[in-house]
């Protein structure tokens, strides 16, 4: 195995038998794949993925963009009733959305009869006369408050750039 391994490295390579058994084998070491990254989710993106949809769906953001001051109270009129419209279908379609407290508007309500929902530290909000110290003990329904039961949003590409809530167009002539 010497004289063979002598007249081997003569002619400028070693048998690879010879190189492995005495420790003089090059191994190449495998990494294992790295895995694949989780795209980073912020939270702003479900927010902005809903406003991207009511754009697509209602053009919301085109409306409120919109200067309406030149505009008659009617043209302005027709317009909110489709976007009204539209908008209204598309929060149906990804939202389940119930009252805060689900009660008669204009009547007494304590918030401790309102439900496990209605005693968030952000579910109820007093107006009016509120007394110097302490908390009122209920007061007139005047709005019920929204609650979100259930979100359905699609998935996301993770390659889809969520801040662009609408793309440019451009026509081609």
């Amino acid at each position: 195995m010497a004289f063979r391994a002598f007249f081997s490295i003569l002619g400028g390579d070693l048998p690879e038998q010879i190189a492995t058994a005495f420790g003089y084998a090059k191994v190449a070491v495998r990494r294992p794949p790295e895995p694949a990254k989780e795209p980073v989710v912020k939270t702003s993106d479900g927010a902005l993925q809903l406003l991207g949809i009511l754009q697509r769906d209602a053009r919301l953001v085109d409306f409120l963009m919109e200067d309406i001051a030149p505009y008659s109270d009617d043209q302005v009129g027709s317009a909110v009733r489709n976007v009204h419209e539209q908008s209204r279908e598309s929060l149906r379609k990804y939202l389940t959305l119930a009252p805060v407290i689900d009660g008669v508007e204009g009547t007494f309500t304590k918030p401790e009869a309102a439900g496990a929902v209605a005693r968030g530290a952000n579910a109820i909000k007093f107006i009016g006369n509120l007394p110097a110290q302490g908390k009122p003990q209920g007061g007139l329904l005047r709005h019920k408050g929204w609650r979100v039961d259930s979100v359905n949003l699609p998935a996301v590409n993770p390659k889809q750039n969520v801040s662009i809530v609408a793309p440019a167009e451009l026509e081609v002539e």
